[in-house]
């Protein structure tokens, strides 16, 4: 089995990877649902899940196993087909030979690699649509609010068994394992890589590419860095560095957030990527009454000149 610090990089990197994989999506309909309300979604899915799952731990981790089986390959083709730079729809059908290795070879690096590419798609298609109806600055407190409640719920102990439930959780009939992601003998929960492609999608919506790019080296440089930390204990919240590239990068200044959303910001989104605003000509002078304007004089000179009838 592949060694643990091994294994935890890759992951750690695979977050990286996933900020500098969204796109921006253009869909005024959907934008129109735009409000500060879905900002809560990140912090709220982890307390949600640890109340849920404590509540009934193995029931919600087997309804979470069937549950991402069936949602994360639809998902991860939205996001091959149309939701990351240079996508192209027939991308889509990619998930179908990803599905069949991570089935094929569970237990395998190369059958849990596919499944991880397959759990990270899936998140890059949450994390576009999300960044599609929350207004920036809401999105990124939510990001925030989401790193803080995961490592509250890690330093009290809370985390640690509902997690422990979900990962052991397999489907029937040897399908793979898609609620979390498992490289070699580490283990990232699903909400890890989620906060992550939340992150890339924000950038994407609000910033330029290179600044994209930056905070996805960024989050995989902190990530990994933040993996040493596993000398001192053997669980750590992996959204905190992806929280951290965030704040950095807004503390640099190389990402500004708007108040409002991108539709306010550009009229509708996608406007920045229509080219420059077309100029409208200035509204011609009214003349003083009495004198022909350009049009009636090009029409006088047009027109024959009346002729007299001829007399019997």
């Amino acid at each position: 089995m592949l060694p643990f610090w091994t294994s935890i990089a890759l992951l750690s990197i695979a977050q990286g990877v996933l900020v500098g994989l969204p796109r921006a999506l253009a869909a005024p309909r959907l934008a129109r649902l735009s409000g500060r309300r879905w900002a809560a979604i990140p912090p709220a899915s982890v307390i949600a899940f640890v109340f849920i799952a404590r509540a009934a731990e193995q029931t919600s981790a087997e309804g979470l196993t069937y549950l991402a089986l069936c949602a994360v390959p639809v998902l991860a083709a939205l996001a091959l087909g149309w939701l990351t730079h240079r996508a192209r729809p027939w991308q889509a059908l990619l998930v179908l030979p990803l599905f069949a290795l991570a089935w094929a070879d569970r237990g395998g690096l190369a059958g849990e690699g596919a499944a991880v590419v397959l759990s990270g798609l899936s998140c890059v298609t949450l994390g576009v649509l999300l960044a599609t109806v929350t207004p920036p600055r809401w999105l990124a407190a939510g990001i925030v609010a989401m790193a803080a409640a995961d490592t509250a719920l890690v330093v009290s102990d809370l985390l640690q068994r509902p997690n422990n439930a979900l990962n052991a959780a397999r489907p029937a009939a040897g399908l793979p394992q898609l609620q979390a992601a498992v490289f070699g003998s580490a283990v990232m929960g699903y909400g890890d890589l989620f906060v992550a492609a939340a992150l890339g999608a924000l950038l994407a919506s609000t910033a330029s590419r290179s600044v994209q790019l930056r905070g996805g080296a960024l989050t995989a440089l902190l990530a990994v860095g933040f993996d040493l930390l596993f000398f001192l204990v053997d669980e750590l919240p992996a959204t905190v560095p992806v929280a951290l590239a965030l704040l950095i990068l807004l503390a640099t200044g190389r990402l500004r957030l708007p108040r409002g959303s991108r539709l306010s910001a550009a009229g509708s989104p996608g406007a920045a990527d229509r080219g420059p605003p077309r100029r409208v000509a200035p509204p011609v002078p009214a003349r003083p009454s009495g004198l022909p304007g350009p049009a009636a004089s090009t029409a006088r000179e047009l027109s024959p000149p009346a002729r007299r009838p001829a007399a019997p």
